[in-house]
């Protein structure tokens, strides 16, 4: 599963842990939040600007 990392703060939306506390199950994939999904830490960022971190 992939994460996508906030540019802004750092946040990561993890897929294999969703976002529990935003309504997004653990498993949910990227392509299944919505287009207005903001960074739960910041605010200040949206989907568009989230970027996939690199599997390591």
């Amino acid at each position: 599963m992939s994460q996508f990392q906030c540019p802004e703060c750092g946040y990561r939306y993890d897929e294999e842990r969703g976002e529990p506390h935003q309504g997004y199950a653990p498993g949910t994939p990227w392509n299944e939040l919505p287009e207005d999904f903001a960074c739960p830490d910041c605010a200040v960022r949206v989907k568009a600007d989230f970027e996939e971190v690199p599997n390591t």
